[in-house]
């Protein structure tokens, strides 16, 4: 690279360290200090995992058994080392996914690909959700390296082993489980079969070697909603977290069911439009959205899931002749969720646009649903308004996946 380019690049790779270190002091690691004080308790102390709660709060363990087995390794390594691979994992995890998703988008640049891939980066790392992870010391981009992964170059290229890591995800963390519907959705069945059955294998080796833990997870640890913080708490993101927000009271749970279902019947719709079009990169961000906006409890650093949406928005933007929208909706969102701005209303409703503000991700969340575009970017010039036409993809995009790639469908209105 040129003296220039190494510029910027240390210029990206400066901000995104002070932005983590930022958080980081703003959190303190917190849920890393929960895994290991949770697991130290577990397997050094022979207490149940579940009974133990971080010193001076509320809040426990409230992932299945199987996430307990595999953290044991923090019930062993002194907490300093925990935080360093802790903080390695999610700068990693985000790199490689950063590649994944916007790979084709950073080969076509007019910048070398090791300028734009340092840029890049440092701008998924400055996402909130992202940086929160990396401050809370939370799994959430491991997971979906781990799920994107799966449905990139599993899923999308037909492998046998398709759906594993959206099983093994979703039993150390339920909320991925979502994605074992859009097996069902697209009609996936073998992947569908594989995921449930890595999911079941891996709760059971976990039930076996720890029935106590198990039964209270299952039977009372997963209902008690105390565990996790309170519903109407501004980071829960969600459909539930808005309307627990309102003065709905009495019927706030039948307006929940009512926007869950609606939500899910648009995203049935989609998806299936997605699958059609061998978009996988679409149907990743699309049922990441829903996971995020139908969880009863979507926390901010949870929202590391709208990441594949923002980038199929640009990059669509960035591959059309005429049509900036996706550009300037991918845009605007990465903008305001980045900019902290849903927390102005953390101590009070400041109406009039409490609404708004307070539930930003969501209606972001909601934005990206409706009209994040369908198809893969290639580059060409499209037909506005026409029908999909045989493109060439980039024979090493996880997209294209050896299917017929189409051009990008307008945003639908």
């Amino acid at each position: 690279m040129t003296r220039r380019a190494w510029t910027i690049a240390a210029l990206a790779a400066l901000l995104s360290a002070v932005v983590l270190w930022w958080t980081a002091d703003l959190h303190g690691f917190f849920d890393s200090r929960v895994y290991s004080g949770a697991v130290r308790y577990w397997f050094r102390d022979d207490g149940m995992v579940y009974d133990w709660l971080q010193p001076g709060t509320p809040y426990g363990f409230t992932y299945p058994p199987f996430a307990g087995l595999v953290m044991v390794p923090m019930a062993f390594l002194p907490f300093w080392l925990v935080l360093v691979l802790a903080c390695a994992a999610t700068v990693a995890s985000t790199a490689l996914v950063t590649w994944w998703l916007a790979g084709p988008m950073i080969r076509r640049s007019r910048w070398t690909p090791r300028l734009a891939g340092a840029v890049a980066v440092a701008l998924a790392l400055c996402f909130e959700p992202v940086r929160e992870t990396f401050g809370f010391g939370q799994v959430n981009t491991l997971l979906l390296a781990l799920v994107a992964g799966d449905v990139l170059f599993g899923v999308a290229r037909g492998r046998k082993w398709a759906g594993i890591g959206i099983g093994l995800a979703t039993a150390i963390k339920l909320t991925p489980g979502v994605f074992i519907l859009y097996l069902l959705v697209t009609g996936r069945w073998r992947a569908a079969g594989t995921s449930i059955a890595a999911a079941t294998v891996a709760t059971l080796v976990a039930a076996g070697l720890y029935p106590d833990e198990s039964r209270e997870f299952w039977t009372a640890a997963l209902w008690d909603t105390n565990r996790v913080g309170n519903l109407e708490y501004l980071s829960n993101q969600s459909l539930r977290g808005m309307l627990a927000r309102l003065p709905l009271d009495t019927v706030e749970s039948k307006v929940w069911l009512v926007c869950v279902l609606a939500t899910l019947a648009f995203w049935v719709w989609r998806v299936r439009a997605a699958a059609r079009l061998a978009d996988h990169l679409g149907a990743l961000a699309l049922t990441g959205l829903l996971g995020c906006l139908i969880s009863p409890v979507t926390w901010v650093h949870h929202c590391v899931w709208l990441l594949p949406a923002i980038v199929r928005c640009v990059d669509a933007g960035l591959s059309a002749d005429r049509d900036r929208r996706p550009l300037w909706l991918g845009a605007a969102v990465y903008v305001l969720l980045t900019s902290r701005l849903t927390w102005a209303w953390e101590h009070g409703p400041r109406p009039p646009l409490a609404l708004i503000g307070s539930n930003l991700y969501v209606w972001c969340g909601l934005a990206l649903l409706i009209w994040m575009p369908l198809g893969v970017p290639d580059g060409r010039p499209r037909i506005p308004g026409g029908p999909a036409v045989p493109a060439q993809a980039s024979p090493d995009s996880p997209v294209a996946s050896g299917a017929v790639a189409m051009v990008i469908e307008p945003p639908e209105r």
